[in-house]
């Protein structure tokens, strides 16, 4: 096989993980001409008609592969009780195959996508002002609730990314609405987002986009059997704090989240709103001239200023509150407990 076609079929393979590990699922490709037994009087329109439903249907493919998403809507998860349990899982996949460690989700990583969109450089700063205008819809959506989201069960798409499910409960309408009108938000400022794919959360754990080369190795997809036990296992609760506009290829942080343009926080502190505004000036001023900056411009940015700290403040809070309250090693040991005898089971036979 030539250098070209591997390539070509590695980059094949990287589009389609992509596609599969967005939040919304493939549209619907119902054939338009799907008609049968056409009057022979009627032929010729006929086949006119299906020449046209498929130059449609090309321009509307081309359009979606056009469409390459490039940031996206995150609640991060930082929950040790979910994350040390995904850990706990992710080894017990690497136990079964040791190539498939690449494949996974680094820590600091976990998170829920909202919403996928394209963002060019100039249209960064848009993309903040619809986080911060989806704030208030967020709110009256929420009508001062918290939205605590419970994780169980193990899937995957095509055999291609793995993630843990979101269980159904009453936190499923909430965050469902606040997907649609975050959605609809961005679309209204022009930004290309979310298209007309179905939302279907989840919690990614691995995904085999990341390590093209395992094609190479014949390992094309992720096998079920790899995390049977975990099918039905609860992987806990993650109360939802804040949700943040970050980049999918822009360098991470140190903590190996992504890079944050924005955040706004929601909850019992949804009165704190972080904004991280790019290319304005550390003194805006509303002289053309460069003059002294106007009493309400120093207002605005001073408050600016506040709510910032505020945020960072409120934001280690709550991870250390919630992290400390949650009974994360005794679920942790337990699961890690049940997957060892599992093992040890494996091994006898």
């Amino acid at each position: 096989m030539s250098r070209k076609t591997e390539m070509s079929e590695e980059c094949e393979a990287n589009t389609m993980d992509s596609l599969l590990e967005m939040t919304f699922a493939t549209m619907d490709t119902k054939d338009d001409c799907g008609l049968t037994d056409v009057p022979q009087i009627n032929l010729e329109r006929s086949e006119e008609n299906e020449w046209i439903s498929k130059d449609q249907t090309k321009k509307k493919k081309k359009k979606y592969k056009d469409y390459q998403p490039n940031y996206f809507l995150s609640i991060p998860i930082t929950n040790k009780e979910i994350t040390g349990g995904i850990k706990i899982l992710q080894n017990a996949i690497i136990r079964k195959d040791k190539r498939l460690a690449k494949a996974m989700t680094s820590d600091g990583s976990f998170h829920i996508t909202l919403l996928v969109m394209l963002l060019h450089e100039d249209e960064i700063n848009i993309g903040i002002d619809a986080l911060l205008e989806l704030k208030p819809c967020i709110e009256e959506i929420l009508q001062g609730r918290c939205l605590t989201l419970r994780f169980q069960g193990v899937d995957n798409f095509g055999h291609q990314v793995g993630f843990v499910k979101l269980a159904e409960g009453d936190h499923m309408d909430p965050l469902l609405e606040i997907a649609e009108a975050a959605k609809r938000t961005f679309q209204e400022k022009g930004i290309l987002a979310g298209e007309s794919r179905i939302f279907k959360p989840h919690l990614t754990f691995m995904k085999l986009s990341q390590v093209p080369w395992l094609r190479k190795k014949g390992v094309k997809k992720i096998d079920p059997k790899f995390y049977e036990k975990f099918i039905s296992h609860r992987f806990g609760e993650e109360t939802v704090q804040r949700i943040d506009l970050c980049s999918m290829l822009k360098k991470k942080q140190s903590n190996g989240y992504y890079h944050c343009e924005s955040s706004i926080v929601i909850g019992e502190s949804s009165t704190v709103l972080q904004s991280y505004r790019r290319d304005v000036p550390s003194w805006p001023s509303g002289d053309k001239n460069g003059g002294e900056p106007d009493d309400a411009e120093l207002v605005k940015l001073s408050k600016r200023l506040v709510e910032n700290a505020v945020l960072k403040a409120v934001q280690q809070y709550l991870e250390e509150t919630q992290n400390k309250n949650k009974p994360g090693d005794g679920s942790s040991v337990k699961t890690e407990e049940a997957d060892r005898n599992g093992t040890d089971n494996d091994n006898r036979k």
